[in-house]
């Protein structure tokens, strides 16, 4: 059973909860069914909500795989809690501001990091078990 994914899906599960929260607000202060309104604060929400989208599933399983495959919990956890505090980062950073900022940047950044480095270590399980 991989229980450190399941975890971390479920961290995860509840930020995508709160970021599609912040959009139903806001669609719903500003009565905007549709698309953004051509409100700049109703976009940011809905970008931050569709840049998590883009890249956490991929992310988590990638670990659910790596977490099948025997990778030693130790990095597991490093993993799933980097790629947590990468998204963290980069929701704060872009919700504040559409601009640069520490949170967005840094959150990117770990982001592209921790998907290299669970690729790269996924690349070798497999090249290894061959």
């Amino acid at each position: 059973m991989p229980t450190i994914t399941l975890l971390f899906t479920a961290l995860h599960g509840l930020l995508l909860l709160v970021l599609l929260g912040r959009v139903s607000r806001l669609r719903h202060g500003r009565r905007v069914g549709f698309g953004d309104g051509g409100d700049p604060e109703l976009a940011r929400a809905i970008r931050v909500h569709g840049n998590f989208a883009e890249h956490v599933p991929f992310a988590l399983l990638l670990l659910g795989l790596l977490e099948l495959c025997g990778l030693p919990p130790a990095w597991l956890w490093t993993f799933g809690g980097a790629l947590l505090l990468a998204r963290l980062l980069h929701a704060a950073g872009l919700l504040r501001s559409s601009g640069a900022s520490f949170g967005r940047f840094y959150g990117t950044a770990l982001t592209r990091l921790v998907l290299l480095a669970m690729a790269i270590s996924g690349l070798w399980r497999a090249l290894v078990s061959l």
